[in-house]
């Protein structure tokens, strides 16, 4: 099923279900580097508090990667609401995970985003916490050193256990699917990142391995690693069993 929409006069086109049931989480791959063109006509559908956010950049293509990122986040929430992406207001929590407000609130529509290098990644599910991270995986720094800062005992000892060549690729697992579990519920650091350990095997079914001080909250969640280009690694977390991740796809017609 296909959405398009005109924003100034550039095209986005949607092309997923628009509707989005308990039991299903759409995930949304979104190519920053290629949506950046024509950025500065999105801005139209953009609250003055994200316009001011975005003018917080010092760099220019950070700015246009935001703008492209939340425009995109709108029109998507637009099309499942069936409203104009340009009224919808959010809402942030303490540690400033956004949410829909106003007289959307009561829709049950849970969202999170996350970007690096030029990927961004798009999550939305109906009465579910969901948080999602996608992180650009770098080589060049001590990767025992911060997880001593970071990681768990047991997450410690999984990282110091792989041969040296796989410590890169392995840290960001591990760092994808700790953010992302402790965006779910929106408590940020303010979740000690030390009270649950994730496993650092790639293609986990479940990656959440244990939490503390209770030991029954792993039950409330599924984590996954998400399919993402070479050089990247990714995780969502979504609380509650039963569901299916669907992917969506947005794209953009030439002016």
């Amino acid at each position: 099923m296909n959405l398009s929409t005109n924003i100034g006069q550039a095209e986005f086109r949607i092309e997923s279900p628009r509707k989005l049931e308990v039991n299903a989480v759409h995930l949304w791959r979104l190519d920053l580097q290629a949506r950046a063109r024509g950025v500065e006509k999105w801005k139209s559908i953009l609250s003055a508090d994200e316009k001011s956010r975005a003018a917080r950049y010092h760099r220019e293509i950070d700015r246009q990667y935001f703008i492209a990122a939340r425009a995109t986040l709108r029109q998507i929430l637009g099309s499942y609401l069936k409203t104009d992406p340009a009224a919808l207001i959010f809402a942030y929590s303490e540690k400033e995970k956004p949410s829909l407000g106003g007289t959307e609130a009561a829709s049950g529509i849970e969202f999170n985003i996350s970007h690096s290098g030029s990927i961004a990644l798009l999550a939305f599910a109906r009465q579910r916490e969901i948080g999602v991270d996608v992180e650009q995986i770098r080589r060049d720094f001590d990767t025992a050193k911060i997880a001593a800062r970071f990681f768990s005992a047991a997450e410690q000892k999984q990282l110091a256990a792989l041969p040296e060549e796989q410590r890169s690729e392995a840290f960001f697992l591990c760092w994808t699917r700790k953010e992302a579990y402790i965006k779910a519920p929106g408590k940020g650091l303010s979740l000690p990142l030390h009270e649950f350990d994730v496993s650092l095997a790639p293609k986990e079914q479940n990656a959440l391995l244990a939490c503390r001080p209770d030991p029954r909250e792993r039950a409330k969640w599924v984590m996954r690693d998400i399919a993402v280009p070479e050089g990247y690694a990714a995780a969502i977390c979504v609380s509650g069993t039963g569901w299916t991740l669907v992917d969506g796809i947005v794209s953009e017609s030439a002016e």
